[in-house]
């Protein structure tokens, strides 16, 4: 009886992982549906791409991310802090080395395809189309390999670094990033990527070269980068705008998403700016700190005129 027992519990429960099994994909295939109903028909030729068909990887990915935040700084509250100099070096490096390719692909594939500056639709120039959706899903996928930013950061308890800001760009980003590379994969979407492509290569050399204690000396150049960044998203709404003023059949809504999500951004970064590189002294820091005036015979002129005070008042 012992051994029917058995193969009636592993009948059970291979039925039960069934079950589950197609429960998901069902929910999978709800998701999609109500996906595709918000949006309209996907682009068939990034059928079958990597990560693309299901919005469930995406959003799950990001659903991790996020508690790894809370649970890790959690975790990481009591205890030390880890270095990772080794990993940061080789990660940074990777990224850089990464966004790099994605700058100089871009551009050598929308120059093949003679894309228009001012508005560019998404199916007139044939397989330069096809190649820029090519590097573009690269971009996509480097929003989920850049969680690691964040990562490292809990790790490092560097908890100060995980901002609204941070969290924000980087788990929208990576969801945005699904819907452009299904339903507008080139055409007008392959300014924002080259810039910040660009701003990538400068950035994540930054942060790689700051991880080595001897070259922090030389790295005067972190608030050029953010005022960079800025540059970049008031570049990249102008580009998205112009696509409105002179249309070349572009989904329109999908233009005025992007202007607005890049309007938060440059309020979310202007505020970071303002904070962290126009501090004002407060009125106890203006207190604390004395006026440096004149040096007399080595001494700070209001250091003499006090003992000078006092030794008048003695021989009075």
């Amino acid at each position: 009886m012992a051994p029917l027992k058995a193969i009636a519990l592993e009948l059970t429960l291979g039925s039960k992982e069934v079950l589950s099994l197609e429960q998901l994909c069902a929910f999978d295939r709800e998701v999609n549906e109500f996906v595709d109903y918000l949006f309209g028909a996907r682009d068939p030729r990034v059928r079958g791409w990597l990560m693309l068909d299901s919005y469930l990887p995406t959003f799950s990915l990001t659903v991790v991310y996020l508690l790894f935040i809370f649970l890790g700084t959690t975790f990481m509250k009591n205890r030390l802090a880890l270095s990772l100099r080794g990993l940061l070096i080789v990660y940074n490096l990777g990224v850089t080395m990464l966004s790099l390719y994605m700058l100089i692909e871009l551009i050598l594939a929308t120059w093949e395809g003679g894309y228009n500056l001012q508005c560019q639709n998404l199916t007139s120039a044939g397989e330069a189309d096809i190649r820029v959706a090519k590097v573009l899903w690269w971009y996509y996928f480097s929003k989920v390999i850049e969680f690691a930013d964040t990562i490292f950061f809990v790790l490092r308890k560097k908890n100060s670094q995980i901002t609204f800001l941070h969290v924000y760009h980087h788990a929208t980003m990576f969801n945005i990033w699904w819907c452009v590379m299904n339903w507008i994969p080139c055409g007008q979407s392959f300014f924002g990527p080259t810039l910040n492509s660009f701003i990538h290569v400068l950035m994540y050399s930054y942060y790689g070269l700051s991880v080595i204690p001897s070259m922090r000396k030389y790295l005067w150049w972190k608030k050029y980068l953010t005022q960079a960044q800025l540059i970049q998203f008031l570049l990249t709404i102008t580009h998205t705008l112009s696509a409105v003023v002179k249309p070349c059949g572009f989904p329109f809504g999908c233009l005025i998403f992007q202007s607005s999500y890049m309007a938060t951004l440059v309020i979310l970064f202007v505020n970071f700016y303002i904070k962290t590189y126009q501090k004002r002294p407060s009125r106890t820091d203006i207190k604390e700190v004395p006026q440096m005036t004149e040096l007399k015979n080595g001494f700070h002129k209001d250091y003499l005129m006090v003992v000078n005070g006092s030794l008048n008042k003695k021989t009075q």
